[in-house]
């Protein structure tokens, strides 16, 4: 267990969307493991001053809110409570502690998306749900955050390489559990036989990530709500 994130090695699942989850643990298994063993080299025989996975969590959400060139390091310093010299032995700089906090931002909102496709009885009841929770957490003063994904992909993927690869393994693992849930809806007798589970699952993360960002500029959930509606309906119809 790293950072509450489990890393099974010895699995090789052939289910795709059991791939797709392997390989993020795998990924964000590879990014930390540095950095902890840096730490342990540099304190071998002290206890660690800090907790990893909270100093992660409190950077995570300092970025979030303000952004990656937003965030300076002396916020960083405030946020997680660390001193410099702390803060670059196991992190190794700014860039460092983003990508950890991108990892888990990113772990964090798969497992949601998969609790939410499970969550109906169907797998449209489940896409439904999945739909209205996207429509809640553009609300209030969380919504105006917006997806740190999408901001990190308009800030820093034209130019990083490390940040791209998380953010296309992110649409990319989103479209394989919307294409698994859209499987199951044409089999259950929900979904238009003639629909694409591939295209359309690329049309629902288009759609529900541009919903994060359009919601930003203040559109009343009420619009967005019936957005939904229409997809849904344009879906079964």
């Amino acid at each position: 267990m790293v950072s509450g994130i489990s890393v099974d090695l010895k699995k090789h699942p052939t289910d795709p969307l059991q791939s797709s989850l392997q390989f993020i643990d795998h990924m964000v298994y590879n990014s930390i493991m540095p950095n902890i063993n840096t730490v342990s080299d540099r304190q071998r025989g002290r206890p660690r001053e800090f907790d990893l996975d909270e100093t992660i969590e409190r950077a995570m959400q300092i970025f979030w809110t303000r952004g990656y060139q937003g965030t300076s390091l002396p916020d960083l310093l405030e946020a997680t409570e660390l001193s410099r010299g702390s803060l670059y032995a196991a992190f190794g700089d700014k860039h460092g502690l983003f990508l950890l906090a991108l990892d888990r931002y990113i772990v964090e909102a798969l497992k949601r998306l998969d609790e939410e496709l499970a969550s109906g009885q169907t797998a449209m009841a489940g896409l439904k749900a999945c739909m209205d929770g996207y429509v809640a957490r553009t609300a209030g003063a969380a919504g105006k955050r917006g997806c740190l994904v999408v901001a990190t992909a308009m800030e820093l993927a034209a130019h990083d390489d490390e940040v791209s690869s998380r953010i296309a393994y992110f649409f990319g693992a989103m479209e394989t559990r919307f294409v698994k849930t859209l499987k199951r809806a044409q089999q259950e007798g929900d979904l238009n036989k003639n629909l694409s589970p591939a295209a359309t699952a690329h049309v629902l993360v288009c759609f529900l990530e541009g919903l994060r960002v359009v919601r930003k500029t203040g559109t009343k959930p009420d619009r967005a709500k019936d957005a939904v509606r229409a997809l849904i309906s344009s879906l079964t119809g």
